[in-house]
């Protein structure tokens, strides 16, 4: 007889603790796989929403649909604390209910557009694509301005920070000047921020 087990707990810590029987542990513990999760082997997304998204089509008796480039790169921002398996749900939802073959950020559950925090991708530029396809899907008509102010509020914020908040110094590190500067403070309602002088 041979038995395959598997479990999101710590085996050996529970050991430890007295919250699981050693003997059964070792019993268990002759061949051991650890199967990283789903947010930890983001590539793989693509190639399981496809094949979900195929086997819910068949079991549905309808048309498989496909993911849109900025839907799928949305996902790859997701964290899914649920795994594979929460992927599977999702593709089988999205055959049930995106109104069109081709699924945009917009078909998505709203749930998820709205708490898909986690982890980012490494580059910046990866993470502004998401970004912006997550605001394109909820808020459409404000996202230029909202992601703009936000880059330059970010931008001045650490150069105002790295100077003990002297304006003119910060205006240097950035290669602006000192009027677009103080009237980007302005406009961007930093003039409250500690230390904005530019005397330091």
């Amino acid at each position: 007889m041979r038995v395959i087990a598997a479990t999101h707990q710590n085996l050996d810590e529970r050991v430890k603790a007295g919250l699981f029987r050693e003997d059964l542990f070792h019993r268990l513990n002759v061949i051991r796989l650890r199967l990283p999760p789903l947010r930890e082997r983001r590539e793989d997304i693509p190639l399981l929403t496809k094949h979900f998204l195929a086997k819910s089509a068949v079991d549905l008796n309808v048309d498989a649909k496909r993911l849109s480039e900025s839907a799928l790169k949305f996902l790859q921002g997701v964290d899914f604390p649920g795994n594979v398996r929460q992927l599977e749900n999702l593709c089988h939802w999205l055959t049930v209910m995106a109104p069109g073959q081709t699924v945009d950020v917009a078909d998505l559950p709203p749930e998820l557009r709205e708490h898909a925090g986690g982890a980012l991708p490494a580059d910046w530029l990866s993470a502004l694509a998401l970004e912006a396809d997550r605001l394109i899907a909820i808020q459409p008509g404000h996202v230029f301005d909202h992601l703009t102010r936000a880059f330059e509020g970010a931008l001045i914020r650490r150069a105002l920070a790295t100077t003990g908040g002297r304006r003119i110094e910060a205006a240097q590190l950035l290669g602006i000047g000192r009027n677009t500067i103080t009237r980007k403070i302005q406009e961007l309602g930093l003039e409250d921020g500690k230390g904005t002088d530019d005397q330091g």
